[in-house]
């Protein structure tokens, strides 16, 4: 048995970097039977381990990355992407990334298929027509186009890949507690700042202690008294930024504070997803609805610096979605043709 695997059940902490980057390579190798990774993902998911062990986890995946491309770090660009978990509602935080970026806020999403819930943000962006980019250059381009991309799989360790192939014909979706807690953090892109909104499912502490050990971004994790990983007008919300730094938002604080998940709720079946979806986009779905999307585009307004004062960043998502723009953008994105390859010099060759 591997000493990753040893240290995680018999809960020896921390697991460290060389120990994980012994994993990796046995992977690689082919030198892991499929009993051992399907135990290690189940402890890693049954019992979320110590932040110090996912650090070493996380930097054992980071350096293994191949050379990045040359580029210029995204000045004033967000990324916003949930743990999931929580309450189900329709897709808040991809329709608050449409409206911040109508906003004017360059807005970077990334995410997943569903794990926990029935229509991840992949499954949902499928169903509109809206494609994934497939590098970090075709990432770039569609930026500068729309002011928002959807990242593929090419922002994820190829590890994660490995790990996918070898539980086959087993699905992953067993362990998507770990997935969505982790996915995160995992994400290779160049943005400013990233907002993630945590549920009750996650390890906040354990997340806060991740987030205050990454430089290569700032990182802001929300959570509220509901357990939702979305920042919610009717609940008392709570900002962990850098620093150890906290932003309480009450009810009726931005916005007024009435509604419930009744008013959240998503589509009543996958197939009109879409439509429910250009709804919200469109303020057609109630007011709470564009009340909530309005305060997760908000969270990505102040968190790219291009408002500081929140109740300023809420009346410019209000008017993304009042005057069309962000409705408008999400048809242009499904329209727009496929981007063309474009290749960026890359270091270390």
């Amino acid at each position: 048995m591997h000493d990753a695997l040893t240290g995680l059940l018999e809960q020896r902490a921390p697991v460290g970097r060389e120990t994980w980057r012994s994993w990796w390579d046995q992977l690689g190798d082919g030198g892991l039977d499929q009993a051992q990774v399907v135990a290690l993902l189940a402890s890693l998911t049954s019992r979320l381990p110590d932040h110090e062990t996912l650090r070493h986890l996380l930097d054992s995946l980071a350096e293994r990355r191949p050379a990045a491309p040359v580029t210029t770090a995204w000045e004033g660009t967000v990324n916003v992407v949930g743990t999931g978990g929580g309450p189900r509602t329709f897709n808040i935080s991809t329709a608050s990334a449409f409206v911040a970026a109508a906003a004017g806020v360059k807005v970077v999403k990334t995410g997943s298929r569903a794990y926990t819930s029935s229509l991840g943000s992949v499954d949902l962006l499928e169903r509109l027509g809206i494609r994934l980019t497939s590098s970090r250059a075709q990432t770039e381009d569609t930026l500068a186009a729309h002011g928002i991309a959807f990242a593929g799989p090419f922002v994820y360790p190829t590890q994660l890949t490995r790990l996918a192939r070898t539980v086959a014909p087993h699905s992953m979706k067993p362990f998507g507690r770990f997935l969505n807690a982790l996915g995160p953090f995992l994400a290779d892109l160049p943005v400013t700042a990233q907002v993630t909104g945590v549920s009750a499912a996650a390890p906040l502490d354990t997340l806060r202690h991740l987030a205050r050990s990454t430089t290569t971004r700032r990182i802001w994790l929300t959570s509220n008294d509901t357990g939702a990983d979305e920042l919610l007008p009717f609940a008392t919300n709570t900002i962990h930024g850098e620093n150890s730094l906290t932003r309480i938002i009450r009810p009726g604080e931005l916005t007024p504070g009435d509604g419930s998940f009744a008013d959240l709720r998503p589509a009543t079946d996958t197939t009109t997803a879409a439509a429910h979806f250009l709804t919200v986009l469109a303020g057609d779905a109630g007011r709470v609805a564009t009340r909530t999307v309005c305060l997760g585009a908000a969270a990505l307004i102040v968190a790219s610096g291009t408002r500081r004062d929140w109740l300023s960043a809420v009346s410019l998502a209000e008017e993304a979605i009042r005057s069309g723009a962000a409705h408008d953008l999400a048809q242009r994105l499904a329209a727009a043709p496929a981007p063309a390859p474009r290749t960026l010099a890359v270091t270390g060759a």
